[in-house]
């Protein structure tokens, strides 16, 4: 019991010294990449997130908090994770081949002013990469959330957010405290008057 207990403290101590790295670092991107993301829904456009594995899931949880809510009552905003649809993934990566995995959805959903967040703990990942390049070319923002260095992503997005570790679950568990701060900080932007609305 006594290891388990040391195991949990080291493992909630490592998480809680890589969100004050992030915090220290990564600070401004993050504010810019919020930035972006309320001016793109006060012109009407949407978000579309994507990434693999644990990072599909925190692509579905961000865009699922935009289109419910975060905390407060207030209109949905539009946004879409490109890893929700089974049945589409699986069909493009048969016929097409995985690296288009989240091209098609770009292409098929993304128009210009749009939002494309990128999610990959290593900034390396092939489909990812390739769907960021077909956002810029399509005209959407772009933006990264990414850890171990950044890796190739970190010079292919408008906006890299890197956080500083390169242990993939610490990076997840900072991923979604970002996302989540995205969501606060753009309710409080389009609705100011809306803020604790949710609290009842």
């Amino acid at each position: 019991m006594a290891q388990t207990a040391d195991r949990i403290r080291a493992a909630l101590a490592e998480s809680i010294r890589v969100k004050q790295a992030t915090a220290d670092q990564c600070t401004d991107a993050i504010a810019q990449a919020a930035d972006r993301l309320v001016a793109c829904f006060e012109r009407g456009g949407k978000l579309l997130c994507f990434g693999n594995g644990g990072s599909a899931s925190d692509a579905q949880h961000i865009a699922s908090e935009f289109v419910g809510r975060y905390v407060d009552d207030r209109p949905a905003l539009p946004a879409i994770a490109l890893t929700a649809n089974s049945s589409e993934i699986t069909a493009i990566g048969n016929d097409y081949g995985f690296d288009y995995t989240f091209v098609r959805g770009i292409e098929a959903h993304g128009c210009p002013g749009d939002v494309a967040i990128a999610l990959s703990t290593s900034g390396n990942s092939a489909n990812v990469l390739a769907a960021v390049e077909k956002a810029r070319e399509a005209g959407l923002e772009t933006v990264g959330l990414l850890g171990r260095g950044g890796g190739k992503l970190a010079n292919a997005v408008d906006t890299a957010i890197v956080v500083p570790s390169d242990d993939t679950p610490r990076i997840q568990e900072s991923h979604i405290a970002i996302g989540h701060l995205f969501c606060e900080l753009v309710e409080a932007a389009l609705f100011p008057e809306r803020e604790g609305a949710g609290d009842a």
